[in-house]
């Protein structure tokens, strides 16, 4: 089933997920933001566990050097997989890498919390 739109346009205001310096930059914002299980899939094939993901986005904030971006994100599409449970899928590009991203995001008392993420390269 089609999510809402107005489902579509508050996730796309959230991804790309770990992004979005105006909803957070801290560890305590990321793990705000995922569930005690979140898990993700990155565009390398590897999995991260949320304790690696946020050890690295930790790391990533906490350095003045490190820039995020630029990125342009388009082809956005959300399906409800269950009650306040949402599949969230689009296209990132940063800078020449294109890859395909997909989050599964739950609404839960007000909040967004993501559940899972992946990314696919796409090759040429």
């Amino acid at each position: 089933m089609v999510a809402p739109p107005t489902v579509l346009v508050e996730l796309q205001n959230r991804e790309p997920i770990f992004h979005r310096p105006e909803l957070g930059t801290t560890r305590a914002d990321f793990e705000a933001m995922t569930a005690e299980d979140f898990w993700e899939v990155g565009a390398s094939g590897r999995v991260y566990s949320r304790e690696q993901v946020l050890a690295v986005l930790e790391q990533r904030y906490a350095d003045p050097t490190w820039r995020d971006g630029p990125f342009q994100t388009s082809d956005f599409h959300c399906r409800c997989l269950a009650p306040d449970v949402f599949l969230f899928t689009y296209s990132l590009n940063q800078m020449e890498r294109l890859s395909h991203r997909a989050t599964v995001w739950r609404r839960s008392a007000g909040r967004w919390i993501a559940l899972y993420h992946q990314g696919t390269l796409v090759s040429d």
